[in-house]
C-alpha cells in the first residue's frame, strides 16, 4: 500500500479530485474534515483551544470557526501553538484509519501538506493547481468570503510554483478534463507503486 498526499491551495479543487479518486475505488482521509470534527469532538483540544485562544471559541459546546479565525490573524505564534496541537491528532487518525485500508493507494487530503513538512510522509504528493482568478471565484461562491479574506487566506499558503518544485504530480484544475488527468496520474502511480 502506498500512502499519496493530495494538496491545493484554497480553491484549487483538490477536494474534487478526492471525490474523482473515491469514485474510481480508491481510499481517501480527509484531513481537514478531521481537523474540524476534532475541533468539536476532542475534550483536551477543546480544554487547550480555550485556554489559548478564550472561552469564546466555543458557543454551546460548538466550535466557532471566524473567532479562531479571527484570533489567528496576524498571529503566527498562535497558529504555530494550535497546528502543534492539532496536526499530531490528524496525523494519529489518518495512521489509524490507514491501517484498516485494503486498497493498494490511500490519499491523504489537505489544505497545507507542504507547508508544514508533512509531505515527507507520503510515497509522493499529487498537487492540484488552478489560476489564481479561478481559485477566487470559487472561494466566493462556496464560502461567502470577500476578496480580501479570501487573498490573505492565499498568501497564507505557500505559493504553487513553490509546491511545484516538490512534486512532479500537478493537476491542472482550470477547466481541462480533470478526469483524464486523474486517470494518467494514476497510471505514473502504478509506474511508482511497481519499483
Amino acid at each position: 500500500m502506498l500512502s499519496i498526499g493530495l494538496t491545493g491551495g484554497i480553491g484549487a479543487g483538490k477536494s474534487l479530485v478526492a471525490q474523482v479518486l473515491e469514485k474510481m475505488g480508491y481510499a481517501v482521509f480527509y484531513s481537514d474534515q478531521e481537523a474540524k470534527a476534532l475541533y468539536n469532538e476532542h475534550p483536551e483540544l477543546k480544554t487547550q483551544l480555550s485556554a489559548l485562544v478564550g472561552e469564546e471559541v466555543y458557543h454551546n459546546g460548538l466550535f466557532q470557526k471566524d473567532v479562531l479565525s479571527k484570533a489567528l490573524y496576524n498571529n503566527v505564534a498562535l497558529k504555530t501553538q494550535i497546528e502543534a496541537l492539532v496536526h499530531p491528532l490528524v496525523r494519529s487518525r489518518f495512521e489509524h484509519w490507514e491501517n484498516q485500508q485494503k486498497s493498494q493507494f490511500v490519499f491523504n487530503e489537505a489544505a497545507i501538506l507542504f507547508e508544514t513538512g508533512a509531505y515527507k510522509q507520503f510515497a509522493a504528493t499529487v498537487l492540484v493547481v488552478a489560476p489564481l482568478k479561478v481559485r477566487i471565484e470559487r472561494v466566493k461562491n462556496r464560502d461567502g468570503l470577500n476578496q480580501k479574506e479570501i487573498e490573505q487566506r492565499i498568501a497564507a499558503q505557500w505559493p504553487d510554483e513553490q509546491k511545484m518544485l516538490h512534486t512532479p504530480y500537478v493537476l491542472q484544475n482550470d477547466g481541462q478534463p480533470l478526469l483524464v488527468q486523474v486517470e494518467e496520474l494514476m497510471e505514473k502511480l502504478q509506474k511508482l507503486a511497481a519499483n
